[in-house]
């Protein structure tokens, strides 16, 4: 990608102990990825900790961030983790307000509000540069989301919508657009049903039903508009299954 302008790959999480898919994910991704954004008991179900994951991705030579989120943990357990990131020489993580899990109950002890204060004390009394991002809607942004350093926006297919909300916001720090690869329309129609706010349009969901790699396109095409506008520092993109054919696509067409 351009200097200014990053490209923020998502990794799908290991469900099992064992690390060999991730790896793989890292190395396909590499040449087109400024960095690595690994997520935390992804879609309600145990994965192996994003915050061990980080590490090894930084052992491999590329650069993670770490997401979080309040639902699975109390404040001793968020304090746990922020030692775990700090000795492990993490610098930089998401906070995330976390989905219905499939199992157990939600922890009430925490919220991304309070997360990003005690990551801030934390920081200071040990003397660790962190830094914090939260993800928001296209829509209004929560006055206390501001103390973040970035913000990641919410899977959209529209850059004329993602312009329209830039246009309100005043924000200091880093913005990142979501793009997602659809990775077929059975499972468009499943997010559509399951999380409202990230409904596809039909008409990519009919793309993909006729061709699966017209997502690979579309992608690709969404994340060279979103650059162009100049209203963006990057776009975090959500791979899913189809993290080969995306880095096929952008190294095809030049996007480094």
């Amino acid at each position: 990608m351009g200097d200014s302008f990053e490209l923020i790959c998502e990794i799908e999480p290991a469900t099992r102990p064992d690390l060999v898919k991730v790896r793989h994910q890292v190395g396909v991704l590499a040449p087109v990825a400024s960095r690595f954004l690994i997520p935390d008991n992804h879609i309600g179900r145990a994965t192996v900790s994003s915050i061990a994951v980080a590490r090894e991705v930084d052992l491999m030579g590329g650069r993670a961030i770490a997401c979080v989120n309040a639902r699975d943990r109390n404040i001793l357990g968020f304090r746990r983790d922020l030692l775990t990131a700090a000795a492990y020489g993490l610098t930089e993580m998401l906070f995330v307000y976390g989905d219905r899990p499939e199992t157990g109950r939600r922890s009430d002890d925490l919220t991304v509000r309070k997360m990003i204060d005690l990551a801030r004390e934390f920081s200071a009394e040990q003397d660790w540069p962190l830094r914090i991002g939260v993800s928001c809607g296209l829509g209004d942004v929560q006055p206390w989301k501001h103390e973040a350093d970035a913000w990641y926006v919410q899977v959209s297919y529209s850059v004329d919508q993602l312009i329209a909300w830039r246009k309100g916001i005043d924000f200091d720090g880093a913005i990142y657009a979501g793009v997602m690869v659809i990775p077929s329309a059975s499972m468009a129609r499943k997010l559509s049903a399951d999380v409202p706010q990230l409904a596809v349009p039909a008409h990519v969901i009919d793309m993909v039903d006729q061709d699966s790699n017209a997502s690979v396109d579309l992608a690709v095409e969404l994340t060279d508009s979103i650059q162009a506008t100049e209203q963006f520092d990057g776009v975090h993109l959500v791979p899913v299954s189809k993290y080969r054919e995306i880095a096929a696509a952008l190294l095809d067409v030049g996007k480094l």
